[in-house]
């Protein structure tokens, strides 16, 4: 008698196992999000980043992305904006691949030289003679600089007090009383040769009471005398980095906080102006407009910062307008991507926020003066400009 056998497999399933499987994918998701929150809430300057993907993705342009999707269906190359054009996709791999870009030789040479990466900027405008080999540079004061309460010896100061008597006229539109504005200074102490005795190296040139804050005092006054009201931080941002055992990098966490202190307590505050001085020498930093010396005046983007884009829409506006009115004023627009350093400039913080270099450690008082009159001057049509502008608007929605 013969038996028919059917081998078969037999799989047993433990439903435990299933639901523990289960379990762990849904904490290991709940964990990824809960710690990508937590990333992407922290401050910009405490934020996890990569140099290299930072570099990467920065070169995926809207201008190659569109010349990619066109090279797919040609009929959007039809309205492509006169001065754009297509993006060379050869151009493109080389940089992406080798990060070397053929317009830009430092790209050749930067991480084969040491030093060389304090170039890693962009001139996004070029304002008259500003190239690579001049552009506005930021050096720190040694740390003993920092720490010693002892300030260099003054000179020159009797011709400052004098050049900072002021006469204005009643301006025929005001912001009534409002403060639209605010000046502060994330290096307030970066200071001018010409008034500190015996001080030769550029690098020294700091000083707790003469200052760049007397520009934000110059400029609060200038914007006044067109109608425009503003408000001017002079906290001694150094010493309270010296206070808390913080190192000169930290200047803009430190500012930070005061800038968002007082956007919480006036909302009437549009713009955000922080005023700098170069580290370059006067041949530079000084132009001679109808027989008047003036100190140059530079726009600084964070690259790091996401309003980036808008803060040099801004920029631009009022480049190209100080450009028409003072020929040669503008040293142009620099933005800066460097790793290692803040290159947000708490430009993140609003649309509107400015970063001026104006004049550099050579440059007098009435050199810089004349030039935060030009910027006031500058200032203030684009203001009333799109004040008119904003308001025309309101009217037509009322109607």
């Amino acid at each position: 008698m013969k038996r028919n056998r059917n081998a078969g497999i037999i799989a047993v399933v433990n439903g435990s196992v299933i639901v523990k499987g289960f379990l762990l994918i849904l904490a290991s998701l709940l964990l990824f999000f809960s710690l990508s929150g937590i990333l992407t809430s922290l401050r910009p300057e405490y934020r996890i980043s990569s140099q290299s993907v930072h570099t990467v993705t920065n070169q995926f342009s809207g201008k190659l992305l569109y010349t990619l999707l066109a090279n797919e269906n040609h009929h959007f190359f039809q309205v492509v904006p006169e001065g754009k054009t297509s993006t060379g996709f050869t151009r493109q791999i080389l940089k992406m691949s080798a990060n070397i870009s053929l317009d830009d030789p430092r790209s050749l040479l930067g991480r084969e030289l040491p030093g060389f990466s304090i170039f890693d900027s962009e001139i996004i405008v070029a304002g008259e003679g500003t190239n690579y080999t001049n552009m506005p540079i930021e050096s720190a004061p040694p740390d003993h600089l920092l720490q010693e309460e002892k300030d260099a010896a003054l000179q020159n100061v009797e011709k400052l007090e004098e050049s900072e008597q002021q006469d204005g006229e009643s301006p025929a539109v005001t912001t009534n009383g409002r403060k639209v504005v605010h000046i502060y200074h994330t290096h307030n102490r970066e200071s001018f040769l010409p008034y500190l005795k015996g001080v030769k190296n550029p690098n020294h040139a700091q000083h707790s009471k003469i200052n760049v804050t007397k520009l934000g005092e110059r400029m609060s006054q200038d914007l006044l005398d067109k109608g425009i009201g503003s408000s001017v931080d002079q906290s001694d941002i150094m010493a309270r980095l010296t206070e808390k055992g913080l190192k000169y990098p930290r200047s803009y966490q430190e500012s930070r906080g005061l800038v968002e202190a007082v956007m919480a307590t006036n909302k009437d505050l549009e713009y955000f102006i922080d005023i700098h001085r170069d580290s370059r020498r006067k041949k530079d930093t000084t132009i001679s407009i109808k027989g008047k010396s003036y100190a140059k005046i530079a726009f600084v983007i964070g690259g790091k910062n996401p309003n980036s884009e808008k803060n040099l829409v801004l920029a631009n506006k009022l480049h190209k307008t100080l450009q028409k009115e003072y020929p040669g004023l503008s040293r142009g627009i620099i933005q800066h991507n460097q790793s290692g350093y803040n290159s947000v400039y708490n430009q993140d913080l609003s649309e509107n926020a400015m970063l001026l270099e104006i004049g550099g450690v050579d440059n007098t008082f009435e050199e810089m003066y004349l030039t935060t009159a030009a910027f006031a001057d500058v200032f203030s049509e684009f203001y009333w400009d799109a004040e008119e502008v904003t308001g025309s608007s309101e009217k037509k929605k009322a109607q």
